[in-house]
């Protein structure tokens, strides 16, 4: 399992408050229906093969709801799961059982879904040099527990966001008057903090690797040019490291990770996600 962060157990707390709020708001109407002593026990299944993530976010919808849940897992996350496994068994009144159901189930679900795709894309390029990253193209409010996701399944994290890291795009160099200049901005702004820049062609490669830049994003670039680059920095800019981007699939991935890129983007880890199919069983006791 990934060690959580201090950072990311606060996060925890704030996703669970706010998506609780979104679902319950004034309160329950259905559960009401329940009368309030009804106790019950749920039991949690998969029902497709999954990497698992999110059990912090599932355990905290209930601990918010009504401490006296007891919840027991089977899985940790990080476990490769078939098929119809358990992954949970819970225990307490039926109310909150029955309220914290479906805001529980879609935190597990997206989260797994995103630890799946990274188990998936990081098995492909295994042996290779290439290290899978994610993107900013996270679910609003979940990016944090998304990018725990990606780590969970095995691939890394790019930049959390606009303030950690600096990535200068094609309308960064126009407003700058071209590479050079704005990657000597960047530079000298940076605060010791990576300074990549997104290229399109072997032109701009070339002008933002003599102009120091610490890494090239490769946007877009063919195979063939990718080996180019490749060929260009382990000849003059040893330092340098590259990263292959744009229309990476598990069908292409291998052949862009043999070709020497130290990372490959993937914005699909955390945009085009399937939700892992879970459902939540309950008998009244």
């Amino acid at each position: 399992m990934t060690q959580l962060p201090p950072e990311l157990l606060q996060r925890i707390v704030l996703d669970v408050r706010n998506a609780l709020a979104e679902d319950i708001g004034s309160g329950d109407l259905t559960a009401e229906l329940v009368p309030e002593t009804q106790q019950a026990e749920a039991t949690v299944i998969t029902r497709m093969p999954a990497v698992v993530c999110g059990t912090p976010w599932f355990s905290e919808v209930f601990r918010q709801l009504d401490p006296a849940i007891a919840l027991q897992w089977q899985v940790q996350d990080g476990d490769q799961v078939q098929a119809n496994t358990v992954l949970c068994e819970l225990r307490g009144a039926a109310r909150p059982l029955l309220s914290g159901e479906r805001t529980a189930l879609n935190l597990l679900q997206t989260l797994s879904a995103t630890a799946t795709a990274a188990a998936a894309y990081a098995a492909a390029v295994e042996g290779t040099r290439a290290v899978i990253l994610d993107t900013r193209k996270t679910l609003p409010g979940l990016r944090l527990a998304q990018k725990y996701a990606v780590r969970t399944g095995g691939a890394a994290n790019h930049r959390t966001g606009l303030y950690d890291g600096i990535l200068v795009k094609e309308n960064h160099i126009a407003a700058c008057g071209g590479v050079t200049a704005a990657v000597k901005r960047a530079l000298a702004a940076s605060q010791g903090t990576l300074v990549e820049v997104e290229v399109e062609n072997l032109d701009e490669a070339e002008g933002a690797m003599s102009a120091g830049a610490h890494r090239l994003l490769l946007d877009d670039f063919s195979l063939a040019d990718i080996s180019k680059a490749v060929a260009r920095r382990d000849r003059a800019y040893p330092g340098i490291t590259l990263e292959a981007s744009g229309g990476m699939n598990l069908q292409n991935i291998r052949q862009v990770a043999a070709a020497g890129v130290d990372f490959i983007s993937v914005g699909s880890l955390t945009k085009d996600i399937q939700a892992i199919d879970l459902s939540m069983r309950f008998r009244l006791t």
